[in-house]
C-alpha cells in the first residue's frame, strides 16, 4: 500500500472512530439543551412576558451551567490519560473526590441561583419581567447540586469512552420534562397554574431524576466494575481535590467568559424591551442547539486526545485532533445554511408575535455567521483539554470575549444605536478572535508533539 492510500485509510479510521464516540455525546447534548428549548417553546406559548422571564432566567442559570461543565471537564481529562496510560485502578479514587467536588459546586450555586434575582434591577431588566423571572430562579435553583453530580456522574463514563449513557439519560429527562412542563406551567385539574415558576421547577425535578439515574447506572453496571467506584467512602481529601480544581478551574474559566459574554449580551439586550429580549431568546435557543453538534465532537476529542497523549501516542494525538477538525466543519456548515434559509419558519415555532419574529430572524442570521469560528474554537479548547493544556487557552479566552467582544458589541449597540443585531456583532468578533488564537495553540502544541523523538 502506497503512503498516499495508507494516509487515505488512516483519515477513514480517524473519522469513523471519532464519529462513533462523538454520536452519542451529540444526541445527548442535544437532549441537554432541548431542555432550554421546551422551556422556551412553553415560555413562548404562554406570552411574550413569560418568554422574556424565561430568556433572562435562563440567562443567569446558563452561568451555573458553565461553571460545572467546566470545572468537572477535569473528570474526562484525567480518567482519559488514567485509562490510555493503564492505570485503571486509580480512576475509583479519583472519581470518588471529584463527587465531593460536584456537590459542593452545587451547593454553592444553587445559593447563588436563589440570591441572583437581586441582580434583575442592577442590570435594568424590564420591571414586567422581573416577577417571573424571579420565580424561575428561585424554582430551578434546587436542581443546581444535581446537575453537577449528573456532569460528574456522566463525565467518568465519557471518560473511558463509553458515551452512550450520555445519550440515553437525556432523552430520558427530556422525554419526562415535556408533560412536567405542561402541567405545572399552564396548570391541569388540582395543580394551578404556576408560570415560568412551574418550568423551573420541572427543570429542576428532571435533573435530580437524571442524577439519582446515572448514579444508580454506574453503581450496579458490569462495565464499571473494576473502578471499585462503591469500594469505600472516602471523606474529601484537599490534594485529589486540587488538583482537580488546578486542572479544571482554568477549563470553567475558559467556558465561563464564552458564556458569559453571551450572558452580559441576554442582560444588556434585556434593557431594550421585552421584544427585543424575546427576539434574542429564540435566536440564541437555536444558536444554542446547533452548538451542541461542535460540543459533542469537541467533548469526544477530549477523550480521543487524551487517551492518546495518556499512550505516549503523539501521532495519535495529531490525528485525533485533525479528525475534530474535519467534522466540524461539516457539521457548521449544515448549522449555517439552516440558520441562514430556515429562520422565518423556526422563529415561529417559538412565538407568534410579527415583531418578535421578524428581529429574530434578523438575528439567525448573525447566528449564520459564527458557525464556524464557533465551531472552531470549541473543537480547539477540546484537543487543548485531552492534552491538559488549560492555562492559556484560558488567557486567549478572556482576552477575545471581554477584551474584543463585549466591548466592541456594546460599543455598536448600545452607543451606535444598533440594538440587539449591534451587540450580537460584539459575539462574532469575539468567537472569531478565540477561533483563531485557539487553532493556533493547537496547531503549536501538536506540531512539537510529532516532532519530539
Amino acid at each position: 500500500m502506497s503512503n498516499a492510500d495508507s494516509r487515505v485509510a488512516r483519515t477513514r479510521r480517524e473519522l469513523r472512530a471519532s464519529f462513533v464516540l462523538a454520536l452519542p455525546l451529540v444526541l445527548g447534548q442535544l437532549a441537554a439543551i432541548a431542555i432550554n428549548v421546551v422551556d422556551s417553546l412553553l415560555a413562548g406559548r404562554h406570552g411574550p412576558v413569560t418568554l422574556a422571564a424565561v430568556a433572562v432566567g435562563s440567562a443567569l442559570w446558563s452561568v451555573a451551567l458553565m461553571i460545572c461543565i467546566g470545572v468537572l471537564m477535569a473528570v474526562p481529562a484525567t480518567v482519559a490519560h488514567l485509562n490510555g496510560a493503564g492505570r485503571r485502578g486509580e480512576v475509583g479514587a479519583v472519581w470518588r473526590q471529584a463527587v465531593w467536588l460536584a456537590l459542593a459546586m452545587g451547593l454553592v450555586l444553587g445559593a447563588l441561583m436563589w440570591w441572583s434575582p437581586r441582580l434583575l434591577a442592577l442590570f435594568g431588566i424590564a420591571v414586567e419581567v422581573r416577577p417571573e423571572a424571579t420565580a424561575f430562579l428561585h424554582a430551578i435553583a434546587f436542581g443546581a447540586p444535581a446537575l453537577s453530580l449528573y456532569f460528574c456522574f456522566r463525565n467518568l463514563s465519557e471518560g473511558i469512552a463509553w458515551t452512550t449513557p450520555t445519550m440515553v439519560f437525556g432523552v430520558a429527562g427530556l422525554a419526562v420534562l415535556i408533560p412536567l412542563g405542561i402541567v405545572l406551567m399552564f396548570g391541569a385539574g388540582p395543580v394551578p397554574e404556576f408560570g415560568a415558576g412551574g418550568l423551573g421547577a420541572a427543570t429542576a425535578i428532571v435533573l435530580w431524576l437524571q442524577a439519582t439515574g446515572f448514579l444508580a447506572y454506574l453503581r450496579w453496571s458490569p462495565r464499571f466494575a473494576d473502578f471499585g467506584l462503591f469500594a469505600e467512602v472516602e471523606r474529601p481529601r484537599w490534594r485529589p481535590i486540587r488538583e482537580l480544581l488546578e486542572l479544571g478551574l482554568p477549563m470553567g474559566i475558559s467556558i465561563f467568559m464564552e458564556g458569559s459574554l453571551f450572558v452580559a449580551t441576554a442582560l444588556l439586550i434585556g434593557r431594550l424591551g421585552t421584544i427585543a429580549v424575546a427576539a434574542h431568546q429564540v435566536a440564541i435557543n437555536v444558536a444554542s442547539v446547533c452548538f451542541m453538534l461542535p460540543l459533542g465532537l469537541a467533548m469526544a476529542t477530549t477523550v480521543r486526545v487524551g487517551h492518546a497523549a495518556g499512550a505516549g501516542d503523539a501521532s495519535g494525538v495529531r490525528w485525533a485532533a485533525g479528525a475534530g477538525y474535519v467534522l466540524v466543519l461539516g457539521t457548521q456548515t449544515a448549522a449555517a445554511l439552516l440558520l441562514a434559509f430556515a429562520a422565518t419558519p423556526i422563529s415561529r415555532l417559538y412565538s407568534q408575535d410579527p415583531a418578535v419574529v421578524a428581529l429574530a430572524v434578523v438575528l439567525m442570521r448573525y447566528a449564520a455567521v459564527f458557525q464556524f469560528p464557533d465551531g472552531i474554537q470549541a473543537l480547539s479548547n477540546g484537543a487543548l483539554r485531552g492534552l491538559k493544556d488549560t492555562r492559556m487557552p484560558m488567557v486567549i479566552t478572556v482576552l477575545a470575549y471581554w477584551g474584543v467582544g463585549m466591548p466592541l458589541g456594546a460599543w455598536f449597540g448600545l452607543r451606535l444605536g444598533g440594538g440587539a443585531p449591534g451587540l450580537w456583532i460584539g459575539l462574532i468578533l469575539g468567537l472569531t478572535v478565540a477561533g483563531v488564537l485557539l487553532a493556533l495553540r493547537v496547531w503549536r502544541l501538536t506540531r512539537r508533539a510529532t516532532r519530539r523523538p
